[in-house]
Order: C-alpha cells, then sequence, then structure tokens
C-alpha cells in the first residue's frame, strides 16, 4: 500500500476542456449530418451566439443580423453533409456564414438595381443609420454600425476577422487595393466618430 507522501506526489493527468469540446462537436456535426436533430440542435446553441455577432459586425442592422443568423443554421443544415471535418466545425461555420452575408449582400444589390432600371431611385435612397445626440457617447460596435456598408465590411473581414486584403477582393469581388482603400476610409470614420 502506497504511503501518504507518495499519495500526494500521484498526479490526476487532467482532460483538456477544449480537447472534449472539439471532440463533443465533431461527434455532434457527424450525427447531425446523419439527420439527429438533438445533435443539430447542441452545435446550434454552441455556435448562435458567434455566428449573429459576426452577421451584426457585418451589417450593422439587428433585424437583418437575426435573419441571417437563422438563414446560416438552415444552410448549415442542408451543407452539413459536405463538413468533412478537414478543419474545426466552428471554422467552417464562420466561413459559411460569411458566405451567406456577402450573398444576401449581392442579392440585395441585384435587387436595388432592378428597381433603379425600372424608374425608381431606389440607390439614391440614404439608407437609415442610428443618428447620436450631442453628449451621446459611442463605443466601437455602435461606431461599426454606422459605417457605410463597404467599408464595415472591409473593416470586419480584415480588422475583426483576420482576412488579408487579397482575401477580401476574391470575396467581395473588388481588388485587394479596392479592399485596403475602404478600409482606411473605414478607420478614420471611425477614428472621427469615437473622438467625438
Amino acid at each position: 500500500m502506497p504511503s501518504a507522501h507518495t499519495i500526494e506526489r500521484m498526479t490526476v493527468p487532467r482532460v483538456d476542456d477544449e480537447a472534449l469540446d472539439a471532440a463533443q462537436t465533431a461527434s455532434d456535426a457527424a450525427l447531425a449530418a446523419g439527420g439527429d436533430r438533438a445533435a443539430f440542435e447542441r452545435l446550434y446553441r454552441g455556435n448562435v451566439d458567434r455566428v449573429y455577432s459576426l452577421c451584426m459586425r457585418m451589417v450593422g442592422e439587428r433585424a437583418q443580423a437575426e435573419e441571417l443568423t437563422q438563414d446560416v443554421f438552415v444552410r448549415a443544415w442542408h451543407k452539413l453533409a459536405l463538413f468533412r471535418g478537414e478543419s474545426a466545425f466552428g471554422t467552417w461555420l464562420h466561413r459559411l456564414a460569411i458566405n451567406v452575408v456577402l450573398n444576401a449582400r449581392k442579392t440585395e444589390g441585384r435587387s436595388r438595381k432592378r428597381f433603379a432600371d425600372d424608374g425608381n431611385e431606389i440607390d439614391s435612397l440614404p439608407r437609415a443609420a442610428p443618428t447620436l445626440a450631442p453628449g451621446d457617447s459611442l463605443d466601437l460596435e455602435r461606431a461599426i454600425a454606422l459605417l457605410p456598408p463597404g467599408a464595415r465590411r472591409v473593416f470586419v473581414l480584415h480588422d475583426v476577422e483576420g482576412y488579408k486584403h487579397e482575401e477580401i477582393g476574391e470575396m467581395l469581388e473588388i481588388t485587394a487595393g479596392g479592399s485596403k482603400a475602404q478600409l482606411h476610409r473605414a478607420r478614420l470614420l471611425l477614428r472621427e466618430a469615437l473622438q467625438r
């Protein structure tokens, strides 16, 4: 029988919570791909806040961000069989969310163009943005929401999500130089908004 002194030295291996979570997520993804709704619900609950934050930062409007978040998970349910597990599920879902937001913006742009072609001046109507009363304080999230849509998307993709200008250019169908110009504009506008 070990002495008390020996027992004190014995260590119990620690379970890595992140590895355990990753294994559970991978298991849930495989089950959900097979049609298990309870597994998909666990994936939804574990990722919905992160997806909503991304959508909100990219579009700047709560109702649209909520709608896009739901679209991301509907698309995830339908495309889950395509998830091969080569990256973490969260990474795959993140990329899917960006694609959903960008596709929604393209569709919105085509709709606006169609209305403008019909003689309506939809494109010339300013988009409603939150206004500030004198003396209001402004936090970074609110300042990002005040950015023009193009500058906001580039800012979020580059400074928040960490994409390179070349990647952003491909996603948004603009040049890397255009991405850099939008980022510069976004940073200047943020600096102005935060110094008020």
